[in-house]
């Protein structure tokens, strides 16, 4: 079983293969942080127009380190959703032809989905576990039960944890891309310097908010005019302590109201590549007794070889492919009205 796979969700042009054990046989990123960083965020076109110059070469470049060619393969996938739409329509497409072409059947994968089952790529965790899925655009507590069954237990009511890092960066002077350039700061800081909020703590319910954190950030660097790098660094840690806490209290009560105990607590996403997000998870789930499965980091971000399973994952499960060729700007794991 061979799955070669395409990711244009966002800011990254993907191609993977890989195989129905688990190996990944060729995953090639190309992040386009150059061409964003001068507007301190993804621009939609110039993220489209880059996916258009960069997937073609990308494509041979993941078949020939693979060493399998169009006609060894069983399926084609691409992320159908949810995304940037000009960056799907250039995977969508471009997808879809190689499978009309080669004969191959095209599954229009989930990108949510595709970081839901990552840990099942890379630990062949067994369902059902809890997955807190955590990047720039969700803040969700997921319960994967299967392929394809997934229950949100929680989201974010405003912004996302991701977009919350980036924020903070950005006000603090940190640069692009917000979240690793924070983490960064943070490692010299005194996270209890600054005062901060932490955002539903405590609530009966398993939602996530930011907005109040960001505002609150906002309000500390007004306040101190021109902050000493001193400062910089203090609230970059307050910041990183405030969220990191936040997502652990959030968990710690869908684990509460899990249907039944968890396999596992799964962290996916990039902000699961945060080293005191994994750190306050790690202690949460050995408190729990459990296993806290994070992905390695080059799996935490955008990439193909996650797409690529959930295609296998869907494959030998016997679910037919997803071929109606719309790309979903906003395509939620469940059926369940809070956001995506």
């Amino acid at each position: 079983m061979l799955a070669l796979a395409l990711e244009s969700s966002c800011d990254e042009t993907a191609a993977a293969v890989v195989d129905g054990k688990g190996t990944i046989l060729s995953s090639i990123v190309f992040s386009q942080l150059a061409q964003h960083r001068p507007y301190g965020g993804v621009v939609p076109e110039v993220a489209a127009r880059a996916h258009l110059e960069r997937i073609d070469e990308l494509t041979a470049e993941a078949l020939h380190t693979a060493k399998v060619t169009l006609p060894d393969l069983d399926v084609i996938a691409s992320t159908c959703g949810p995304g940037l739409i000009g960056g799907l329509l250039v995977g969508v497409l471009y997808g879809r032809a190689l499978a009309k072409g080669s004969g191959k059947p095209w599954y229009g994968i989930n990108h949510l989905e595709g970081h839901a089952l990552t840990a099942r790529l890379t630990h062949k965790v067994a369902f059902p576990y809890l997955l807190l899925l955590v990047s720039g655009g969700h803040t969700q507590l997921v319960w994967v039960s299967g392929v394809g069954q997934y229950k949100r237990l929680g989201t974010t009511l405003d912004d996302a944890a991701g977009e919350c890092f980036d924020k903070a960066a950005k006000l603090l002077g940190l640069g692009y891309p917000g979240g690793p350039a924070l983490e960064k700061a943070a490692q010299g800081g005194n996270a209890t310097a600054f005062e901060l909020p932490t955002p539903m703590l405590g609530h009966k319910d398993c939602n996530f908010s930011f907005s109040g954190l960001k505002t609150a950030v906002r309000h500390k660097v007004v306040g101190l005019g021109t902050p000493t790098p001193e400062q910089v660094r203090d609230l970059a840690a307050a910041t990183q302590s405030a969220i990191a806490r936040t997502l652990a209290d959030r968990t710690a009560r869908a684990l509460e109201q899990a249907p039944q105990r968890p396999t596992a607590l799964v962290v996916a996403g990039g902000v699961a590549a945060n080293s005191e997000v994994r750190a306050r998870l790690t202690t949460l789930a050995q408190g729990k007794g459990l296993e806290l499965i994070a992905p390695p980091l080059n799996l935490c971000g955008d990439n193909a070889a996650m797409i690529a399973w959930a295609a296998l994952e869907r494959w030998q499960t016997g679910i037919g492919p997803f071929d109606d060729g719309h790309p979903r700007p906003r395509w939620p794991l469940d059926a369940a009205p809070a956001s995506a």
